[in-house]
């Protein structure tokens, strides 16, 4: 058997077990009872330890350089190349990190989540406190041992698992520029629509059941293989699930069918990206979707830039007024445009417009590489939030619920990831811009609800290459040139001032 076929065989293990950890995983956020929480931690870090051993073994450096030597001489081709190469990207982090410091942090993270989800019910931060506390110390080891194999910056070694080649540096300037116009731009928008009609409110109750059947067709009118994969309930919307398996999750609220319907949106987005991976490729690194702001800006695209549009509002309206009973203005294409575009300064994240959502992102890189850094103590996490949530968005959040307990996304491990949301838009931003352009039938379609063309393109320029070009390469093969800010803003003043 060649290196190269060994090394195959190896992360296609590496792929099985991270299959059984993202059902587990699933399972723990979705219909888990609270008293197997000690369990199914005791089983996530057992099968975390595999999957680490799975590509770690001491001959890894023999058969990487081993299976490098055979492809050298023509052994294989473009994406057997690209394979190996994400291999040892893939082994290089994994390496870094000892055993027992993956039992520890898998540990770690396990106990913060259940403690997560009842802290943030009660709005008891102190509650979390001690485990949030231990899962920043895992963390700050990983990111050391990390920074030391990759020669770099200990937050830009966490940044890299999620951002491949992704630095600090880089988002900086990014951040630093939409820092610089987001509070002139919101205060000019705001002044806007202020000056058109009021908008309407959807009269509610919104039934549970009657939101669920609507999303699930938003579902499959954008696409979504139902024979593999699913929708549940989960306090924290999310994509999970397994290779050929994908488990969406969305919340629900009788008072508001906007959450549940664009966070169907969004989450199918993801979905999408991970049903059109190259098949031939799903169990190894390279069919892997490329990066996450990349997958982001999947989510973002099917919500944001399509979902949010006037033309997927007509196909919308019909189906919202039929479904739960709607007549009058309220219910009509130009208002649910000005319901579903409304732009105002709010507490939470995942509830927040296209407008200011990047604000709250910036907020969590800044207070993530703080603490991961050093420089801010993860008790002093509440007061820097509400500091930062006042300078940035225009907000102070009157309780730790609404402020720096509504996510999950620290508790249950994931650093470095909070930035790829902002990239995210931004890349959603020039795609879709590129998908008009070159097909001038694609609005047209949606608002007829047909995604077809949107998603096919999708498939053509981004899914079905997996990580086999870099992500500034692939943006540029797909739109013509790498992350362009200017793209990004432009959507911004056009679809919120109507102006170039």
């Amino acid at each position: 058997m060649s290196a190269y076929t060994t090394l195959e065989r190896r992360f296609a293990r590496q792929t099985a077990l991270n299959d059984a950890i993202g059902i587990l995983d699933w399972d723990s956020q979705t219909t888990m009872p609270d008293g197997a929480a000690d369990g199914r931690a005791g089983q996530l870090a057992t099968l975390r330890v595999l999957a680490h051993e799975a590509v770690t073994a001491p001959d890894m450096p023999d058969l990487l350089a081993a299976a490098e030597a055979e492809l050298a001489g023509g052994g294989g081709d473009d994406w057997r190349q690209a394979n190996l190469r994400e291999m040892r990207r893939h082994w290089v982090h994994a390496a870094a990190v000892p055993p027992a410091l993956v039992e520890a942090s898998s540990r770690a993270v396990s106990a913060a989540e259940m403690i997560w989800r009842t802290a943030r019910a009660d709005n008891d931060f102190a509650a979390l406190l001690p485990a949030l506390r231990t899962v920043v110390e895992r963390q700050r080891e990983i990111a050391a041992v990390k920074a030391a194999a990759l020669g770099v910056d200990p937050y830009d070694a966490l940044l890299d698992e999620y951002e491949p080649g992704g630095r600090a540096a880089r988002i900086d300037g990014l951040f630093d520029r939409l820092g610089t116009f987001l509070p002139d731009f919101t205060a000019a928008v705001l002044a806007h629509q202020a000056a058109q009609p009021a908008v309407l409110p959807l009269p509610g109750p919104f039934p549970v059941e009657t939101q669920r059947q609507l999303g699930l067709a938003l579902m499959r009118a954008v696409g979504f293989d139902f024979s593999r994969g699913r929708l549940d309930v989960s306090l924290h919307p999310f994509c999970g699930g397994a290779t050929d398996d994908v488990r969406i999750t969305t919340r629900y609220d009788e008072a508001d069918a906007t959450r549940a319907l664009m966070g169907v949106l969004h989450e199918s987005g993801h979905a999408l990206y991970e049903q059109g991976r190259p098949r031939d490729w799903l169990a190894q690194p390279v069919g892997a979707a490329r990066s996450m702001s990349l997958h982001e800006s999947q989510s973002l695209l099917i919500e944001m830039q399509a979902g949010r549009s006037r033309a997927v509002l007509t196909w919308l309206a019909p189906l919202l007024r039929q479904a739960f009973g709607g007549t009058g203005p309220a219910w009509e294409t130009d208002n649910l445009y000005r319901l579903y575009t409304r732009v105002e300064r709010s507490l939470i994240r995942v509830d927040a417009d296209e407008v200011t959502y990047p604000a709250h992102v910036i907020l969590r890189y800044r207070l993530e590489r703080a603490m991961i850094g050093g420089d801010l103590d993860v008790a002093d996490l509440p007061g820097a939030w509400a500091e930062g949530m006042d300078r940035l968005v225009g907000v102070v959040p009157p309780d730790d619920r609404q402020g720096c307990l509504q996510d999950i996304h620290w508790s249950c491990g994931l650093w470095g990831y909070f930035p790829t949301y902002t990239l995210g838009a931004m890349t959603a931003a020039q795609l879709f811009d590129a998908a008009r352009r070159v097909q001038p039938d694609l609005e047209p379609a949606l608002s007829r609800g047909d995604f077809s063309p949107l998603v096919g393109w999708l498939r053509r320029s981004v899914h079905g290459w997996g990580s086999l070009h870099d992500t500034d390469t692939l943006l540029t093969r797909a739109t013509g040139s790498p992350l362009d800010a200017d793209i990004y803003m432009g959507h911004l003043r056009r679809r919120y001032l109507g102006a170039d």
